[in-house]
């Protein structure tokens, strides 16, 4: 049960990168989102770390409620 977990979990994580359109952004140059991923773990690290959390979770949090509507067109 802790693989398919764990596998579920990889799965979603993976999907994050793919909706925030980095995948397309970074033509899919997976050594380019590691780094990126690394810049972001050294912001955290740094003593700003509340901040930035806050700010990528309302960014985040935008992105999800802009997914989740209705496309006008």
């Amino acid at each position: 049960m802790k693989r398919r977990e764990r596998t579920r979990h990889l799965i979603e994580l993976g999907g994050l990168v793919m909706k925030a359109g980095l995948v397309e952004l970074v033509d899919d140059d997976r050594a380019v989102i590691l780094g990126l991923l690394g810049e972001a773990a050294a912001r955290l690290r740094a003593e700003d770390r509340a901040q930035q959390l806050l700010l990528w979770r309302r960014r985040g949090q935008r992105m999800f409620a802009a997914e989740s509507l209705p496309v006008q067109g």
